[in-house]
């Protein structure tokens, strides 16, 4: 089996790895790819690589390539873990949105809107030469934001799923909660890409016992801690948000915290130079410690789970998602790209069915939805006006000033990536 890693020079990488070298039996891979066009970078990241399939008696081969083309041919299944712009362009991404009085983060709002068009079109025409390298390759798409690019590259009729860490953080921390195993913990996750909601955690499967209202009353505190979210505001939701919902639900007072200290861009960046000195060091032979501040909890495990029953081994028969709605929210329609728990196997990836959302959420749902539509085109048509539209439409923007002010500040700072502007 060969899988090919696009974005391998990544400081995340190592995490993949060691998920390659402890669930081997999972997916049991004869050979490695790591592609990436910085060679230095990727050589340091390369080298770890290696040492960490040696020390877990790993037999499969790892070779590094800047050539894309050489990198996917022959490859069952490739992952995509792209930065465009690197950590410089992230940076601008959360700060620029602030001075319009938006909240600046990489992946909503109008810096998810700038990610969005500088990296689906490089998607795409890395897409495009797996097509060409092997029709039958699946792709699994870790790239933000996942939801626009994971529709992006399924409407073009590529094999595609998309993977997000979220759900699998959520099913952890509440196994460890409950004293029961991961395996034992089913949520009921329902929205779209870092927009979701748990409304049930079930115990033994899609048809278990709901222990979500005794979680809460149990261990409410601990969640609404971890969410940065008051601990009345779960109880009077009843279900868990995800944590990026506190951009929603708390959108003034995370302005105000990002306007007084470090840009995450900024710690991230300073991480990933440790990191990487790290790796150089020939003794390391194991993701180091550091390596968990950065951020991708529990991705390798995901990973691996997905690509194992996408390729017909060992996967888990339900996993959480992205992928075509295809009726599972009447709300929304069918091409919709939605994060949930689906049955996923060699044809792919099919939702399971969900209870009815609550107005609650399917509004934000829907609306966002419709941002995500708009986001898509500007990506793949460009133009100043897609921009505005598409801002105008986001829920955190939403006011005609704030998209114009917005719209002129994206162009300027992501000129060189966007070949329309």
């Amino acid at each position: 089996m060969k899988l090919t890693v696009v974005g391998g020079g990544s400081t995340y990488t190592p995490e993949l790895i060691d998920g390659f070298a402890r669930l081997r039996d999972t997916l049991p891979i004869t050979e490695l790819v790591l592609v990436d066009p910085a060679a230095e970078r990727l050589e340091l990241v390369g080298g770890l690589a290696r040492r960490i399939f040696a020390k877990q008696d790993h037999a499969g081969k790892i070779v590094t390539t800047t050539d894309l083309d050489a990198g996917v041919d022959g490859a069952d299944a490739v992952l995509l873990q792209l930065r465009i712009g690197g950590q410089a362009a992230r940076l601008q991404d959360e700060t620029w949105p602030l001075e319009c009085g938006c909240v600046g983060q990489e992946t909503t709002g109008a810096g998810g809107l700038a990610k969005a068009l500088r990296t689906v079109p490089v998607v795409l025409d890395i897409a495009e030469r797996v097509r060409r390298a092997n029709p039958d390759a699946w792709i699994i798409d870790f790239t933000n934001p996942v939801g626009i690019v994971t529709r992006a590259l399924l409407q073009a009729g590529h094999k595609a799923v998309g993977l997000c860490n979220v759900a699998i953080g959520f099913q952890r921390k509440f196994a460890a909660l409950l004293d029961v195993t991961p395996a034992e913990v089913h949520l009921d996750h329902v929205g779209l890409n870092h927009l979701t909601w748990e409304t049930a955690v079930r115990i033994g499967g899609p048809e278990g016992e709901d222990v979500l209202p005794r979680l809460l009353a149990g261990h409410g505190d601990v969640i609404a801690d971890d969410l940065r979210l008051p601990r009345p505001v779960l109880d009077r939701l009843g279900v868990v948000p995800s944590y990026y919902l506190r951009y929603f639900y708390a959108h003034d007072e995370v302005v105000r915290e990002l306007g007084t200290k470090p840009s995450r861009a900024a710690e991230v960046a300073a991480m990933e130079k440790e990191l990487l000195e790290m790796y150089g060091d020939p003794a390391l032979d194991e993701k180091p410690a550091l390596l968990g501040r950065r951020g991708g909890a529990f991705y390798s495990e995901a990973a691996v789970d997905l690509a194992a029953s996408l390729l017909g081994g060992a996967g888990s028969p339900h996993q959480v998602v992205n992928t075509y709605n295809r009726g599972t929210l009447p709300f929304l329609p069918d091409d919709a790209v939605i994060e949930t728990q689906a049955a996923v196997g060699p044809q792919g990836a099919s939702p399971l069915p969900v209870a009815p959302v609550d107005q609650l959420y399917a509004g934000l749902i829907a609306n966002v939805t419709a941002y995500e539509d708009l986001a898509l085109e500007a990506a793949l048509r460009g133009g100043r006006d897609r921009v505005f539209k598409a801002l105008l439409a986001h829920p955190l923007v939403g006011q005609y000033a704030y998209a114009d002010g917005l719209t002129d500040r994206l162009i300027a700072h992501n000129r060189e990536h966007l070949a329309w502007a």
